[in-house]
């Protein structure tokens, strides 16, 4: 069975979306939200079938799907002969393949990342919004990783980048695990006192831990924590600030990040937790997740990482979400931080990490966490 969704479900009314993914699985209900936020989608029940469709679909239109997701049972020697098919045929092509998480066991997807035969694993029925972004990161990265006449440069980088990440990531890991434990039960008795604050100033209405989605390394999309320091609606006051952005262009140019100095939506307690960075205390449970690092680069608002989506910029999301990293211990606080300085200093920590390295901003992370103005 092969269909689409040309007359199912709306489109989002937009010039950019013109993508197209094919789904191979039977729990469709999982697909929904994301099959809006494409031109077309495709869905095949097995793996002969997305074959042949792949194969028509080439043959006669010149097109490919820019994603393919797989929510189907793992048989190792079907999906190895399914990606080796894929790669020999479409040599000049190269699609991402995401795996659903709830159709996969922990061992098997150890066993598919070391076969290098998927580029991640996700949660479909969550992911929505995030899984188009996450296709344009994808066909970047990948573009360069498979293709190095493209940009010898950039793939020597990437190429230097995994080797790194691959004999360093167990202990780094490891690190992140044991580190936060520690601080998780050393911190608890403060975790309270502020929870206890921030009820009192606003009078027990709304919750005391803040939570957002965030984009981290390889474009995953998490729920990140953070101390409430905000008014309960400060998210939709978002727009009327945009002129108060630091990061506000001078020649009429988007903006990639948003920070405004003494934000009018902080209040008394969270102007203290953000200078103290004591706000940033619940993302030690997003570490002990997996979902983030000690050591990393920040982890963005969608809003701000869809504009990451270029060729001079991708590559700073290569790098694993953090607490602290150069950036925070290089500019953190100071009001002429420019937009290229901090995608440069990520790009530049995404290259060069290292175990010594992150021990290092771990040293400067306590001062650089105390900052002199509020921005």
């Amino acid at each position: 069975m092969l269909g689409n969704n040309k007359e199912e479900l709306p489109l989002l009314e937009s010039a950019e979306i013109k993508k197209s993914f094919l789904y191979i699985g039977n729990s469709f209900s999982k697909i929904k939200m994301s099959r809006t936020l494409y031109k077309e989608s495709f869905i095949s029940r097995d793996l002969q079938t997305a074959k042949e469709f792949l194969t028509e679909s080439f043959t006669i239109q010149g097109q490919l799907p820019d994603l393919i997701i797989l929510d189907i049972p793992y048989k190792k020697w079907e999906h190895s002969d399914f990606i080796g098919w894929i790669k020999s045929h479409f040599i000049n092509v190269r699609i991402p393949v995401i795996y659903s998480e709830t159709a996969i066991q922990s061992d098997q997807i150890k066993e598919l990342k070391e076969l290098n035969l998927i580029d991640d694993v996700v949660k479909i029925e969550n992911y929505c919004d995030g899984l188009y972004e996450k296709t344009k990161f994808l066909k970047k990265t990948n573009a360069y990783l498979n293709h190095p006449t493209t940009s010898d440069k950039f793939y020597n980088e990437m190429s230097n980048y995994k080797l790194n990440r691959s004999k360093g990531f167990i202990i780094k890991r490891a690190i992140d695990i044991i580190l936060s434990a520690v601080a998780i039960i050393f911190f608890t008795p403060l975790f309270i006192v502020i929870a206890i604050a921030i009820k009192l100033e606003f009078w027990i209405k709304g919750p005391v831990i803040y939570s957002s989605f965030r984009a981290g390394r390889g474009f995953k999309i998490f729920k990140f924590y953070k101390f409430r320091s905000m008014v309960p609606d400060a998210d939709k006051q978002h727009i009327k600030l945009a002129g108060l952005n630091i990061y506000e262009s001078n020649n009429n140019e988007t903006t990639t990040f948003f920070k405004v100095i003494d934000d009018p939506r902080t209040t008394k307690v969270g102007s203290f937790l953000r200078n103290s960075s004591l706000d940033e205390l619940p993302q030690l449970f997003n570490v002990l997740k997996g979902d983030m690092s000690i050591v990393g680069n920040r982890p963005l608002p969608l809003y701000e990482a869809e504009n990451l989506m270029t060729d001079e910029c991708a590559e700073r999301f290569m790098a694993p979400a953090g607490i602290t990293g150069l950036w925070q211990v290089s500019k953190r606080g100071k009001k002429n931080m420019s937009t290229e300085e901090r995608i440069s200093l990520d790009i530049n920590y995404a290259r060069n990490q290292s175990l010594k390295g992150d021990f290092l901003i771990m040293l400067k992370t306590p001062t650089a966490f105390i900052q002199k103005s509020n921005v």
